[in-house]
């Protein structure tokens, strides 16, 4: 299997290195290609993304940052459900949510455990499987709103679960809001990515999507491509072996690679 990566974020928005940097790393580490997929620009208070100035420069270096790499670049954009601006212009997009607008305030899953249980808390009333339930209906929707290719960490309400049990990933609730969502999105042929990102960053010491949901995306003919979410060079890579043997025991004989103007299959046996 090759070694490569399509979700990887640089100093333009919430990453640790530049472009080239990161090219250097992937180089120096036998990657056969790598992609960029920095966070969309956000207007509502989130710093994380890009800024509109900065998304331009980001398109800019990485394009010049192709002319003189040897192995295939791409320029993606993790475009949020929330997002303002369309994502035109790049190679790819990863559609993702990081949390939900309600009562004029985002709730986030993200970010920290305390604003999780924050969220649920002041903004659902303790109800947590009524987050989970406005959270996996943005996911459903987020291939139609950001014309994605790649699915981002489909269950990242679960991000926090390692540390503190907060609910019942078998409580019929739980399960009802996930599947819909998987159910929603295989329509649209876009990519569910096995990440690793959690894990680079000691949250988790498992990949996203959970298993019941990776079979059930491949019951239901979804492909899968494999993600390290990495922000930091140092991280590149690493775990992208866990992630593999995870899609196997799966049953999934092959994943995606990207390529420009298209998508191979690779063997992951």
């Amino acid at each position: 299997m090759t070694l490569e990566d399509f979700h990887v974020h640089t100093a333009f928005c919430d990453g640790r290195d530049t472009p080239e940097e990161l090219a250097e790393e992937a180089l120096r580490r036998g990657f056969t290609a790598l992609g960029f997929s920095g966070h969309a620009y956000m207007d509502d208070g989130r710093d994380w993304g890009m800024s509109r100035e900065g998304a331009s420069r980001y398109r800019q270096e990485i394009a010049a940052l192709k002319k003189r790499c040897p192995i295939p670049l791409l320029c993606g954009i993790e475009q949020d459900y929330y997002a303002p601006d369309p994502p035109d212009g790049y190679d790819y997009v990863i559609g993702s949510v990081h949390g939900m607008r309600r009562g004029g305030r985002v709730c986030e899953v993200d970010s920290s455990l305390a604003l999780f249980e924050q969220a649920v808390a002041e903004d659902y009333g303790g109800d947590v499987y009524a987050l989970i339930e406005d959270y996996y209906d943005l996911a459903g929707g987020v291939a139609d709103k950001t014309r994605c290719e790649i699915i981002g960490h489909i269950d990242l309400v679960t991000k926090w679960q390692e540390e503190k049990r907060l609910f019942d990933e078998q409580h019929p609730r739980y399960r009802a809001a996930a599947e819909s969502a998987v159910r929603r999105l295989i329509p649209s042929g876009a990519l569910f990515e096995i990440n690793v990102g959690a894990m680079t960053r000691g949250c988790r010491t498992s990949p996203y999507p959970a298993p019941p949901l990776l079979r059930l995306i491949r019951e239901l003919g979804g492909e899968i491509i494999l993600s390290g979410d990495c922000h930091d060079r140092r991280a590149l890579g690493r775990f992208l072996p866990e992630a593999a043997a995870l899609a196997r025991a799966c049953g999934f004989m092959r994943c995606v690679r990207l390529v420009p103007g298209g998508r191979e299959y690779v063997a992951l046996y």
